[in-house]
């Protein structure tokens, strides 16, 4: 439950930066007959992510254990490569998000309305299909109970709160820290996503070695026992690993961790050409400032 609020309070509050930033900038440049524009696009995008969520959710039933294994290992693989691009990327351009978007809106007015609700629409809409896909993912490997879907909703419903009381002035809220260590931790949780859809292969037999345990601490942990049940909500961990699970784990979380741990706390690096705005003015890490509006 802990990971998945974890996810969908990161994932959410992306979104809501974004949409904050971009009704700011129009309020902020005394354009507000467009903001109807932008809600139309995040309407649509909303609706576009709870229908992909459903698709991945409803479209694999029907078919044999084998088939649905593999749509959903394939899938679980893909939301791994996704949120590991996007903690990156985030960790990188965080700091540059309002001078990009606020440039995007700024190109978009000049073409008409309809552009406006295309830009609102690509831009909540990428966030809003990571978010389903990794959900998907992070609920999938967390159970059939109703914990995860519990802590999701949970998450995203604190994001839309945080987004709502960033944009008022209300709280301020440091973008690189949040971002340094909510990426840490959605570092280990893709790592365990990614071993236990190694393992579903395995069980389908896609994948070989599911005999082949690297250890078994059922005994000490059981599955079912309190430590056990937060080591699986938390960390995905499983008392009985085969392998080829440890190998995957491992394979993932070291390499990634330390590449995400130099980028993410080390130095900030400025990027000359997108330092100032002119139509914005510096970027900042500042959440409160990136989409408060500002009177003129």
């Amino acid at each position: 439950m802990f990971a998945n609020y974890l996810i969908g309070l990161r994932e959410g509050l992306e979104a809501s930066l974004v949409v904050g930033i971009l009704v700011a900038y129009l309020v902020r440049t005394e354009r507000r007959h467009l903001l109807s524009r932008v809600w139309i696009g995040v309407g649509i995008a909303v609706v576009l992510s709870l229908a992909f969520g459903a698709l991945l959710t409803l479209g694999p039933q029907g078919l044999s254990f084998e088939a649905q294994e593999a749509i959903g290992g394939t899938l679980s693989i893909v939301a791994v490569g996704l949120i590991t691009w996007m903690i990156f990327w985030m960790g990188k351009n965080a700091r540059f998000l309002k001078g990009e978007l606020e440039g995007s809106m700024e190109r978009a007015i000049s073409v008409g309305s309809g552009a406006v609700v295309t830009m609102a629409l690509l831009a909540v809409g990428r966030e809003g299909l990571e978010t389903a896909l990794f959900l998907w993912a992070g609920i999938q490997s967390a159970g059939t109970t109703a914990g995860p879907v519990i802590g999701a909703t949970l998450g995203l419903a604190t994001a839309v709160l945080l987004g709502v009381l960033i944009y008022r002035g209300a709280i301020k809220l440091n973008l690189r820290v949040f971002f340094q260590w909510t990426g840490v931790f959605l570092v280990v949780v893709a790592a365990g996503v990614l071993a236990y859809r190694v393992h579903d292969l395995q069980e389908a037999g896609i994948l070989p070695g599911l005999h082949n345990l690297a250890w078994d601490v059922t005994a000490a942990i059981p599955p079912s026992s309190i430590h056990g049940t937060i080591l699986k909500a938390i960390f995905n961990f499983s008392p009985a690993t085969t392998v080829l699970e440890a190998v995957a784990y491992f394979a993932y979380l070291v390499p990634v961790m330390f590449l995400f741990v130099r980028q993410a706390f080390g130095a900030p690096k400025k990027r000359p050409d997108a330092a100032v705005s002119p139509a914005s003015g510096p970027a900042t890490t500042d959440a409160r400032e990136s989409v408060q509006p500002q009177g003129n």
